[in-house]
């Protein structure tokens, strides 16, 4: 006799099912949506109904998944509060507290649980009547072609103090369907970081902070079933030689913030987006920077040869 499924099994396995997308959507959707920046024009841009709508949760199941992600930061903020070195650091930062921080990046830094939100925490929870305004205007996998071309709308009409450049990752990336080149080529790349330091050298007060795209997990990526792209080593690597020779500050120049030989548990499974320890070595390594160019000046008195010495 043939067995047949009961309506029973048909229900549990449609809720397992629905189990299993919610927990890609909550690890690999929701932290990414910035429906503000990716839709300026449109009315319900700051409207959580939209994500709710995009997504098909209710308005109240977006609202606690984005106080989880808000929680979570909070937390990694107070744990690093815990460190000594932080605690020496954030006395040491060329901030007064009435700053607007603008960070142009791709999704790592726009991660709703990112090291973006963990550093806003640090400095308003450490900084006495802190008033800082943070621009994040990062867009999902963007590549330095992509942040080149909306840098003023998206960041520079908000008239930053400093800005945080993240980017080089998404130029890197090679098509399953079209794997002979990379998606930028090389001299695009450093093209576009040269346009985008001419740029902020002369709209931005302050020296831009550059953040050295970190190591990817090339494994993991490649056998994930999300994406349709690989990252090779060798060509993360010419990128990062290009972000951290430019002029201003310097985050993690070696690019080895998530160890020497990179650590799975900095990243979530996907090999390319980090995890909450991860982020939060980026924020030291931020803080790191942050406080040697208070030490040295402006940006053209710091040298990029220096991070080169051990």
């Amino acid at each position: 006799m043939s067995k047949t499924s009961s309506p029973q099994g048909e229900n549990t396995s449609q809720a397992s099912a629905s189990k299993e997308e919610r927990g890609v959507v909550e690890q690999y959707l929701l932290p990414f949506i910035n429906v503000a920046s990716r839709f300026p024009l449109f009315p319900g841009k700051n409207n959580e109904d939209v994500v709710a709508q995009l997504l098909g949760w209710t308005r109240e199941e977006v609202s606690q998944a984005y106080a989880n992600t808000e929680e979570n930061t909070r937390q990694a903020a107070l744990e690093l509060l815990k460190e000594d070195e932080i605690v020496d650091m954030i006395d040491s930062l060329p901030f007064d507290g009435e700053e607007v921080i603008g960070v142009l990046g791709d999704s790592i830094s726009l991660d709703a649980q990112g090291w973006v939100y963990i550093l806003k925490h640090l400095l308003d929870m450490s900084k006495e009547n802190a008033n800082f305004t943070f621009i994040n205007a990062s867009q999902t996998q963007d590549t330095t072609t992509d942040a080149l071309r909306r840098i003023d709308q998206d960041l520079l009409v908000h008239k930053p103090d400093w800005v945080f450049v993240a980017l080089g990752t998404f130029d890197a990336q090679r098509l399953s369907i079209y794997p002979d080149r990379t998606l930028i080529p090389l001299s695009d790349t450093w093209e576009n970081i040269q346009a985008i330091q001419d740029i902020l050298e002369h709209e931005v007060s302050n020296p831009p902070v550059w953040i050295s795209p970190a190591p990817i997990l090339s494994e993991l990526l490649e056998e994930h079933a999300l994406y349709t792209f690989s990252i090779h080593p060798q060509d993360l690597a010419a990128v990062q030689d290009i972000v951290t020779g430019k002029t201003g500050g310097i985050v993690d120049p070696k690019s080895n913030r998530m160890g020497e030989q990179p650590q799975a548990w900095h990243y979530i499974p996907d090999g390319l987006h980090h995890s909450l320890t991860g982020h939060m070595q980026t924020v030291r390594e931020v803080l790191k920077t942050l406080v040697e160019i208070n030490q040295k000046g402006h940006a053209n008195q710091l040298d990029p040869e220096e991070y080169s010495e051990e």
